[in-house]
């Protein structure tokens, strides 16, 4: 017998002959143009691309569907009239257009909050500025193999929205949710975890202070019995346990905690009332590097009150590592290469350089997001033989390790290039039996590639070329 969702239905009839906004035309909005169109909806489409831009098929689709399209840099003018905005995470809620409409009347949701609000089963949300994706992916892993019925979704799988008919109260959400996405969310997953919080996306939010309350946004709405898990060791994320409803549970892979989950010499423990129970030797694992300890550390407390923890503890050992995520390419001369392109900020890069004994050299550099990359330069100098630059950070990254090298009176060799090919090409040539390439920007990629998982796929696509 299926599952009849009557707040999902009473939403749907609202939608009925409504004016709907659709505010970005990303990933996650494409999904509702067919759903919209089905409840007989009044839609109205905006993006700051112009209409060339567009794929021919999202044209056409928009054509078919009878929606108005508004497009280039003034194309919020038109917003006025509206009763529902649906907007993409890269659109700042406070854009004056839609302050006016919310003023006016207009409710302003988006695809991820409609699914929290709607979704008639569990839902966890993973958040944090490092390790979401890793961290939800292990949820979720962990989770289908003890047969839950998972949608997994947020910044990665599919938009939810559209599968939220399917679901029923026995199933389980799973979403990792960026700053942007929570920045006016007002509520809360079920079980809510913070991986950590530090500088990022600055060139978007206002301050870092707007981004750290972003943040908070995952727990900030939580009821009494539901559950948020925090980074022990990260000052931030262990003061939002004052704000917290729901209960706390920590992890650390630097304290020896009374109670939560550890990292302590290799070794993941549950820590209860003092007392460490063994769970997971690390050498077990697929996954390397410290941080990515501390992510199954992570996922082992998100899913301990669902999942038995020998059925856990199977799913992780079987774990590889994510896509664009210290992901193993090829090795070439006894040269191992390595992409972690989806490190987009420094810590993400400190992280990386973190998971190597061998000698690195190293290719960062990329978009510009405003952030402070002195504390990159002391582990670069400490651990990598040849540094490869390219893109906006190339400059701030080159004079913070000059810096770093006065300081430690060392040298690393640092070459500037005018792109990828280059870097890989030098790489190549540099890099010596039992030493590592890894390619850890520590920056984003809109300076020079479309995302991080375009950057990421060209670099092994030019790595898979070298002969």
């Amino acid at each position: 017998m299926s599952y009849f969702n009557t707040k999902l239905d009473d939403f749907e009839k609202s939608l009925n002959n409504k004016k709907v906004a659709i505010i970005g035309l990303g990933v996650s909005n494409l999904p509702m143009l067919d759903y919209l169109h089905s409840l007989n909806a009044n839609v109205s489409i905006f993006d700051k691309k112009n209409k060339e831009k567009f794929d021919v098929e999202i044209i056409k689709k928009i054509k078919e569907c009878n929606f108005n399209l508004y497009t280039g840099e003034n194309n919020l003018e038109n917003l006025h009239g509206f009763d529902f905005i649906f907007r993409s995470p890269s659109c700042r809620p406070d854009k004056p257009e839609i302050v006016k409409e919310v003023h006016n009347g207009a409710i302003l949701t988006s695809e991820i909050e409609m699914v929290l609000k709607l979704a008639p089963c569990k839902i966890i949300g993973v958040t944090g500025s490092d390790g979401k994706t890793t961290t939800t992916s292990l949820i979720y892993a962990i989770l289908k193999d003890a047969g839950y019925n998972c949608f997994l979704g947020g910044n990665i799988g599919i938009p939810l929205f559209t599968q939220i008919k399917n679901m029923t109260p026995n199933d389980i959400v799973v979403l990792e949710m960026s700053s942007f996405q929570l920045m006016d969310m007002e509520v809360s997953p079920n079980i809510s975890v913070i991986t950590n919080i530090a500088p990022n996306h600055l060139d978007i939010h206002k301050s870092y202070e707007e981004y750290i309350d972003s943040k908070k946004n995952i727990f900030k709405y939580q009821k009494e019995n539901d559950i948020i898990i925090l980074n022990y060791d990260n000052a931030i994320t262990r003061e939002c346990a004052k704000e917290a409803l729901g209960k706390v549970v920590y992890f650390s892979g630097k304290n020896k905690l009374e109670d939560g989950l550890i990292v302590d010499d290799k070794i993941i423990k549950e820590c209860k009332d003092g007392i460490r129970k063994h769970l997971l030797d690390t050498q077990e694992v697929l996954l390397r590097g410290e941080h990515n300890y501390e992510n199954i550390a992570t996922a082992l407390a998100a899913t301990r009150t669902l999942v038995d923890t020998d059925i856990a503890i199977k799913a992780i050992k079987k774990f590889k590592p994510v896509e664009h995520r210290l992901e193993f390419v090829r090795e070439i001369n006894k040269v191992k290469w390595y992409n972690d392109s989806v490190s987009s900020s420094p810590t993400r890069t400190i992280a990386g350089l973190k998971s190597f004994d061998e000698e690195i050299v190293l290719i960062a550099g990329g978009y510009d997001k405003n952030l402070d990359y002195t504390p990159m330069a002391k582990p670069i100098v400490e651990k990598v033989k040849t540094l490869l630059l390219i893109g906006q950070t190339s400059e701030k990254i080159y004079n913070t390790v000059k810096q770093e090298m006065q300081n430690q009176n060392k040298i690393v060799e640092i070459y500037k290039c005018d792109s990828l090919e280059e870097c890989i090409e030098i790489a190549n040539e540099l890099a010596r039996p039992q030493e590592v390439v890894l390619f850890s920007p520590g920056s984003a990629s809109f300076d020079m590639f479309k995302n991080a998982y375009q950057r990421g796929d060209i670099f092994k696509e030019l790595v898979n070329k070298v002969e």
